[in-house]
């Protein structure tokens, strides 16, 4: 157990030692993944995010991959899900067309994703992360947000010391890298866990903060994409220094509730707290097609197959959605959504697929898609879903039926049995997965 009673300013990564002042290397082990910082021993905000989370796991699994660039992802009609750092090295980047990710880096190996193999070992790094502290927000399958205040006690050591030790034990026992990000608040601890990847352990404290991010250009805000940067930039706005010279009520006027925003970050403010594991938003499975269609003929089983695979996340889930969410995206690569509200929350394939076929007829107009998919929102408990309609006299038997399909499939398989949408008729097509950043 370390010895908390003096501050903690220097740390050794691998003998997790306290490590001097002066040197670069541990005087204990003498390897060079030493952090010190004036701070170190008093702040307890973390971001910690898997390194190339997808790519990481199949190497893992498949030794042989382990000195080659790899992209995780779909056929060459997909996008990039994830890539190592040598496929990185080469150009590759996360949603990048796939034809354009061989084109930069031809030797890459292909790894077709598999989420839930993935899911899996996130469930393995979030559980012990919540094993340091309750306090532990996620934010994807692969990154979290933690608040480790008052933990100091429990683990007989600080915060940077415990997250020392959980990047360690990670890599030990799941055999993949995390970076750590650690500083007194939320944004500027997801800025520093993206400083140093991958195995990185960055902090910024409270004193360093504002030179900081004098020197960083507005993108690093979250909330400032390509388009909003366009706009700064038309602005003359490009850095963080020049927010930093601007008054709240200037930014306010320009650019809205958005200005406040710009105003408080680039000065390091963030009030937000550590939000322990909420609720999700929605539920949604979409597909990406090996060829662009156009047809109802040829898109209506493949929006039954999804809405079949949505009602069973959410009849595991036990929720249940109000709001159906029809998502298109054409061969220019232009997303179309709609959505529609039912009268009830719903969480039966028949309803979110009637709904979704409804405005996907409005959709079908010759136009060709390369990507279809379908969800809820507004998602609530199951004990509110799918009430008698009485309009709709044969709705209580086709649940019925519903239920008993759930019940073979359940016992047999999902292709136990089909319906006549999808049955011999599902064009192929791939599932798509996360983007990882």
């Amino acid at each position: 157990m370390m010895i908390v009673n003096a501050p903690l300013n220097g740390l050794c990564r691998d003998c997790l030692s306290r490590a001097g002042p002066a040197g670069r290397r541990c005087e204990a082990c003498g390897s060079p993944r030493v952090v010190r910082h004036d701070e170190l021993g008093s702040l307890a905000i973390a971001h910690i995010d898997c390194d190339a989370f997808y790519a990481a796991v199949e190497k893992r699994d498949n030794p042989e991959l382990r000195d080659r660039p790899v992209i995780v992802g779909g056929a060459k009609r997909g996008v990039v899900s994830t890539a190592c750092y040598i496929a990185r090295i080469h150009g590759v980047r996360s949603a990048m067309p796939m034809f354009k990710a061989l084109e930069a880096c031809p030797h890459a190996v292909v790894v077709k994703p598999d989420m839930e193999k993935y899911v899996r070992v996130g469930r393995q790094v979030r559980e012990m992360m919540q094993a340091l502290t309750p306090m532990v927000e996620p934010l994807s399958i692969d990154e979290a947000f933690l608040d480790l205040a008052g933990t100091e006690r429990l683990h007989g050591a600080p915060p940077a010391h415990v997250l020392a030790r959980f990047a360690r034990a990670v890599e030990e026992e799941i055999g993949i890298t995390v970076s750590v990000g650690l500083s007194y608040c939320k944004f500027l601890a997801k800025v520093a866990s993206d400083m140093n990847k991958p195995r990185g352990f960055s902090v910024i404290g409270r004193t360093e903060a504002l030179s900081f991010l004098a020197e960083q250009p507005v993108t690093i805000i979250w909330g400032v994409g390509k388009a909003f940067a366009a706009t700064l930039a038309a602005d003359g706005i490009r850095t963080i220094a020049q927010l930093q010279r601007m008054e709240r009520s200037d930014l306010m006027r320009r650019y809205g509730t958005m200005g406040d925003r710009l105003y408080r970050l680039s000065r390091g403010e963030d009030e937000r707290t550590v939000q322990p594991r909420g609720e999700a938003k929605s539920v949604s499975s979409e597909t990406t097609f090996d060829k662009d269609i156009a047809t109802l003929e040829e898109l209506v089983p493949v929006l039954r197959a999804l809405s079949e695979r949505v009602s069973a996340r959410l009849k595991k889930a036990d929720i249940a959605g109000r709001t159906v969410v029809l998502k298109l995206k054409t061969a220019d690569f232009r997303i179309r959504t709609r959505n529609r509200q039912l009268g009830d929350p719903t969480r039966l394939a028949d309803r979110v697929f009637s709904t979704g076929l409804d405005m996907l007829k409005r959709e079908a107009d010759g136009t060709f898609f390369r990507l279809i998919g379908i969800g809820v929102s507004d998602l609530t408990d199951a004990a509110k879903a799918d009430p008698p309609d009485l309009v709709d006299s044969l709705s209580h038997k086709r649940a019925l039926a519903e239920g008993a399909m759930d019940a073979l499939r359940e016992k047999f398989g999902r292709q136990a049995v089909e319906t006549g949408y999808t049955f011999g008729r599902v064009r192929k097509s791939r599932p798509e997965p996360e983007i990882e950043d």
